[in-house]
């Protein structure tokens, strides 16, 4: 049997376990695992490794630092989630927004689009669709047409959600810059990321919108998006999306109220300062610490790191760590407004929705370290490779299509990060446009993930119409994905 056709046989699995059987991400993950090491035994092996007992312990080793890294980004993330919901600040922010305009197209932008971005990039994991579904049926859309626009309007900012941990996941995995991919990234939603804003305006309403409409439209674009690519160029993926969705749903918002579109008489937004004050805290933290420079060399060069025999390592800054400063920004933000009796039960509760994460974390990270290590990622790599030139035009399929067996960016870009680097080689090309590629898709694969889709549509009381979603959502998202694919082909 050819190398690739084996190499490929641990993801069926997964893709068998989690869309034909209906399993979750640790149990289709544990198959594939399973059938992995089966393979690296059989056919495989570790060359690397001074054994099988050193592979196991060195694979093992990588998959759980990895595991801790991440998790140390996604726990304090669900905590100023959580914090929010129990002070109320949630729902103050989106009810603010809400009442700002009667306009039901500009409705849909500032909840579908700057605040589910925004929450996208604050905590991520599912949280944008959770909650501003709801919010539009409540606001006079129908549930199907909500859960629409959630999805299409958060999408352009999943590869940075929960403080950029798709694409911190990337650059720990790949051993590259983080700045270089994230700018990558954010390069290829700016060009396209209007797409899905235009498509939620279409949606929200009735017929063509006006031009008045499609003006603001641009303007609201280009009021995430411009401010994205500027904070990854200048500070990498922790803030395009948090930072761009809280620059631009302030700017849009002041347009709406003052602007062209002034409703006047709008809630004033400066009373929510003390509910946005952990995310402006984390905000500022993570520009201090990667734009000032005695900073930021003072704080990454305590490092710990660890090697074993086969070369397998890990290493970790605690204090430059994007969860080091989540923490710092949930504690400072409570304190500031006073309210640190919340923060035993957000942690608590964020805590409480930490272990599946974390399971499924642990064993899509094994996985893809047994493959990495054992020589399948470099044989589907080879396979990939005879598509030549074409292969830039299909590389953010693979995203998509982690995203769609997954339900996660995250665990998409750990699937198929080594497989986009090893496909660059084999290619002769720069790493950075693949691994930006692959995260590109991951986040356009939000629209169709059967995950997604059933919880959005549980918030809102939808019981077996997922397919109908799946059927309005899915032409956008492969368009979408084809379209970086062929800007893909112009940047290689």
């Amino acid at each position: 049997m050819p190398p690739a056709l084996l190499a490929a046989a641990p993801l069926l699995v997964v893709l068998a376990g989690m869309v034909g059987l209906g399993r979750s991400a640790a149990v289709a993950g544990a198959a594939g695992l399973a059938v992995a090491a089966a393979l690296t035994a059989l056919a495989f092996g570790v060359p690397a490794a001074p054994g099988p007992g050193a592979a196991a312990l060195g694979i093992g080793a990588e998959a759980l630092h990895s595991t801790a890294v991440i998790l140390w980004i996604i726990l304090p993330a669900l905590a100023i989630h959580e914090f929010g919901q129990r002070s109320g600040a949630v729902d103050r922010i989106r009810d603010a927004l809400a009442h700002l305009t009667s306009e039901r197209r500009m409705q849909a932008v500032l909840i579908a689009w700057f605040f589910g971005l925004f929450m996208e990039g604050a905590a991520g994991f599912g949280t944008p669709v959770a909650l501003a579904a709801p919010l539009l049926v409540g606001l006079g859309f129908a549930p199907v047409r909500a859960v629409i626009l959630a999805l299409l309007g958060h999408a352009a900012g999943v590869s940075f959600g929960a403080v950029g941990t798709p694409t911190l996941t990337q650059a720990e995995i790949a051993g590259l810059p983080a700045r270089d991919i994230a700018l990558g990234i954010a390069a290829l939603h700016a060009a396209l990321g209007t797409g899905l804003l235009l498509a939620v305006v279409w949606l929200a309403g009735e017929g063509a919108p006006s031009p008045r409409d499609l003006r603001r439209t641009l303007a609201a674009a280009a009021l995430f998006l411009v401010p994205s690519v500027g904070l990854a160029a200048l500070v990498g993926p922790e803030l395009p999306t948090l930072g761009g969705g809280l620059v631009g749903l302030g700017l849009f918002a002041w347009l709406l109220r003052r602007g062209e579109a002034g409703q006047g008489g709008g809630p004033d937004l400066r009373r929510l300062l003390p509910d946005l004050a952990p995310y402006l805290l984390v905000l500022v933290l993570v520009l201090l610490t990667r734009l000032v420079p005695p900073l930021r060399d003072g704080l990454s060069a305590p490092s710990w790191g660890w090697t074993l025999p086969g070369g397998f390592h890990g290493s970790f800054q605690p204090l430059f760590h994007p969860g080091t400063l989540l923490v710092l920004g949930l504690v400072g933000g409570a304190a500031l407004t006073g309210r640190l009796g919340l923060l035993p039960a957000a942690l608590g509760a964020a805590l409480g929705r930490l272990g599946p994460v974390a399971l499924a974390l642990l064993v899509m990270l094994a996985l893809s370290r047994l493959m990495v290590h054992s020589g399948m990622i470099a044989a589907l790599a080879e396979a990939a490779a005879r598509t030549g030139a074409l292969w830039p035009l299909l590389a953010p399929l693979v995203g998509v299509l982690g995203t769609f067996v997954t339900g996660s960016a995250t665990a998409s870009n750990i699937l198929f990060t080594e497989f986009q680097s090893e496909t660059a080689a084999a290619l002769g090309l720069a790493p950075v446009p693949l691994l930006a590629a692959q995260g590109f898709g991951a986040a356009i694969g939000n629209v169709v993930a059967p995950h997604n889709i059933i919880a959005g549509s549980a918030t809102v009381g939808l019981h077996a119409r997922e397919g109908e979603i799946l059927r309005r959502t899915a032409p956008a998202g492969l368009a979408y994905a084809l379209a970086g694919g062929l800007l893909l082909i112009l940047w290689t």
